[in-house]
């Protein structure tokens, strides 16, 4: 493609180019336009700037820098293995968080408040323990509701779904032909 430049652009860079072809001016990025990108729009010199952008390469790969990317990465449960860092703490209870919690306050009774941290160290517990059994309600609002109102309250395990896709299909066409007997009629 030979294209040439039309004399009267101002842009110092192809000033002295009366005629000639774009395709020996490759721009990679507007790195290489220097601060005259930035003189053509404070100049308000529409041209010039339409120009310099089309000079640039489209080409994704030639504007972003790739790097190589590394050959094996090891995952965060290898790296705490290899440097015996323990599990770290969790952020919700578990059944054995409760435990350990127990643990930990035996040790604070029993012994002093340097071996109970030393504990929480080896052996971290939840940061958090959200209410149980209040079917998902907070804690406060649960224990003032009265027994009527909580026996009320919808269960908090979700009954699974009871349907086969035998069952599907024949309600589908079940449903199918209820809408044409009452488009028919």
């Amino acid at each position: 493609m030979s294209i040439t430049l039309i004399p009267y652009l101002t842009w110092p860079a192809i000033d002295y180019m009366q005629t000639q072809s774009l395709d020996n001016l490759q721009l990679i990025n507007e790195i290489q336009l220097g601060t005259h990108l930035n003189h053509a729009v404070e100049g308000g010199r529409r041209a010039d700037f339409a120009l310099m952008l089309a000079l640039l390469s489209s080409d994704l790969n030639e504007n972003i820098p790739v790097d190589a990317t590394p050959i094996e990465t090891q995952s965060s449960q290898q790296l705490r293995a290899y440097f015996e860092i323990p599990a770290s703490q969790p952020l919700s209870s578990t059944p054995a968080c409760y435990q350990r919690a127990a643990e930990q306050a035996q040790a604070f009774h029993q012994a002093s408040l340097t071996s109970t941290r030393l504990l929480a160290q080896l052996q971290p517990t939840a940061l958090s323990y959200p209410p149980q059994q209040t079917k998902g309600l907070p804690e406060d609002l649960f224990h003032n509701l009265s027994l009527h109102e909580r026996r009320k309250l919808p269960p908090i395990e979700l009954k699974p779904l009871q349907a086969t896709p035998q069952d599907l299909y024949l309600a589908l066409i079940k449903s199918k032909r209820l809408s044409e007997i009452s488009l028919a009629a």
